[in-house]
Formats: structure tokens, sequence, C-alpha cells
């Protein structure tokens, strides 16, 4: 009896949310108001918290993320086995309201062998869902689905 109960009302409930939800979309839009048309709204704010290129947080990423796209796109076991010569080529290079974004390449140490460039950007709140920071990369040779053609230069600042 219970269960009917809480079934009941759960109908219940999702019926009145969706009338609800009917009658504040059949109301139409109006201009906007004034509290809108005279504050100057600041958008986000960036704290240029960007790691490092060296630092081992966005090296892994990377490693992680190739050997992932290698291995369930490409039937690959090919996988980053280390870096060398990693520096920074660029920090911000853009508007200073952007989101701060650190440009950075190295040359990759790839399992069959060959030393590969690699170039890849930070950026502040590029993780998932916008939590901590994002990774993106590019190696020369393995872009293989062309996403950063040619020779990954739209990876680069």
């Amino acid at each position: 009896m219970s269960r009917l109960r809480s079934s009941v009302g759960l109908a219940v409930g999702l019926a009145i949310l969706a009338a609800v939800a009917l009658a504040a979309g059949a109301v139409p839009s109006g201009a906007a108001g004034f509290f809108e048309k005279n504050f100057w709204l600041s958008g986000p704010r960036y704290d240029a918290d960007v790691p490092l290129c060296e630092e081992a947080a966005p090296l892994g990423t990377i490693q992680d993320g190739f050997a992932a796209k290698e291995g369930r796109f490409w039937n690959s076991t090919l996988a980053i086995v280390g870096f060398e010569k990693v520096r920074q080529v660029a920090f911000r290079p853009w508007n200073a309201d952007t989101i701060p974004r650190r440009f950075c390449q190295a040359v990759a140490l790839v399992s069959d062998g060959k030393k590969r460039p690699v170039y890849y950007s930070i950026s502040e709140d590029g993780g998932f869902a916008s939590i901590g920071f994002g990774v993106d990369w590019c190696v020369v040779g393995l872009d293989r689905n062309l996403a950063y053609n040619p020779a990954c230069r739209m990876a680069r600042p």
C-alpha cells in the first residue's frame, strides 16, 4: 500500500512540475529590464593559475590520452614513454580577458623508438565540467584524424 502511495505522490509531483514548466515557457519574453541594461556584468574571473609545461600532471595527461587514443581508435600499442626538451612557447598570447593558456612544446619519446615533436596547451578551468586544468595536445606524425593538421600547426598559438 505504501508503494502505491509513493508512486501516486511521485506522479502527482511530476504532473505539477510539468504544468509549472509549461506555464513558465508560455510567458512571452520581454526586453531587458532596467537592472539588466544598466549594470555591467563582469563575467568569469580567472586567476591565471595554470601548471607549468614541465609539471608531471599535464605530461601524464598527454601520455594517458595518447595511449588511450592509439589503443581505442587505431588499434595500436604505441605509447609515449617520456619527454625531453620541454619548454614554454607562450603564456596568454591573446587578450588578457581570454581563458589563460600556456602553450608548450616538447619532444615525445614514442615506444616505436622514434622521437616526435609534441605541441600542447594547458588551459585554466579546461578540465571536465570546467574543473581543474585542461590539456590539448598533438604529436606530429601521429595526428591520424588530422584534427590539428597540417603538422599540428593548429595546436600552436
